[in-house]
């Protein structure tokens, strides 16, 4: 089974390199490294431009920050071309245990033999630098979780999950296309895995471990939101009020605008963060972004 890796990165130089080093320490080599470098301006690109590995690496230079969003939409693309059997995406600080890989193989064709070849990702348990559970990475576990637990495999079954080493087989991306790139950032993850998960769940392998060296452990909400991170939440509010719109229904979008209001009265979030945020959960009405498959013309 060949894998390409995709890694996309934006001001993370020192990070990047131990995310490098970790793939290059795989047990189970990539194929291809794929190195989305989202315009940085920390040096990143004259590092890479001369960047020595011992995995084949291509190396991408965005003309613009497209988000992780754009990021990786771009990297599954070519990845997908690269004739690669399987995509493995992650973050520019997320670090694979050396095996990390060969157990996301493994766990992913144990689950295709119960399941059967619907089985759409496989993903890895995802740990803070402490060792303790990474709260803002946990997948979304279907009501019979353990289904695959009690045959004897190491792996639990979800419908959803962060892009925080995922592997997805070639199949999945030339049916259900790759991520929205207008999205930028925030709830694609969301929106894309739940839309491979229709048909099948996806698993999580539970001894494939990688590290994600963030800054504080926590999960989000929007009553944290403030002022130095309203324009991220921004995009939050957009793409979930979007998505549940478009692709559940105006029940789920008025739901979504409760939920919101509800999370921002709690945190006592300023009125103009409030008045911001209701205006993107409004500009979600008319935003609806097609669905982009390997070999369109859009790039």
């Amino acid at each position: 089974m060949t894998v390409a890796a995709v890694v996309v990165t934006f001001n993370r130089l020192e990070k990047l390199k131990t995310v490098i080093a970790s793939i290059e320490a795989q047990t189970h080599p990539v194929e291809k490294l794929l190195i989305i470098d989202n315009a940085s301006t920390d040096g990143t690109g004259e590092y890479l431009a001369g960047l020595s590995s011992s995995a084949p690496v291509e190396v991408v230079s965005m003309e613009k920050n497209s988000g992780g969003a754009g990021g990786f939409a771009e990297g599954m693309i070519r990845g997908y071309a690269s004739g690669a059997d399987h995509v493995w995406i992650m973050d520019d600080d997320c670090y694979p245990q050396p095996e990390a890989l060969a157990n996301l193989v493994r766990g992913f064709d144990e689950a295709v033999a119960e399941l059967g070849g619907e089985v759409p990702f496989a993903c890895s348990v995802v740990e803070f630098t402490d060792g303790s559970i990474c709260e803002m990475n946990n997948p979304v576990p279907t009501w019979d979780w353990g289904r695959l637990l009690v045959k004897g495999q190491r792996n639990v079954m979800v419908t959803a999950c962060s892009f925080v080493s995922v592997l997805i087989p070639r199949w999945a991306i030339a049916k259900h296309g790759v991520p929205y790139r207008d999205y930028f950032i925030w709830f694609d993850d969301r929106e894309y895995t739940l839309r491979l998960t229709r048909a099948c769940p996806g698993v999580q392998v539970l001894d494939s471990t990688v590290i994600h060296d963030m800054g504080d452990n926590r999960g989000v909400n929007f009553a944290m939101v403030d002022a130095k991170s309203l324009w991220k939440f921004s995009y939050g509010v957009r793409n979930e009020a979007s998505y549940q719109l478009h692709h559940r229904g105006p029940l789920y979008f008025l739901e979504f605008g409760a939920r919101l209001f509800v999370s921002l009265h709690r945190g006592r979030v300023p009125l103009k963060l409030r008045a911001a945020l209701l205006r993107k959960w409004i500009e979600g009405i008319g935003f609806n972004p097609k669905v982009e498959y390997p070999g369109d013309a859009r790039r």
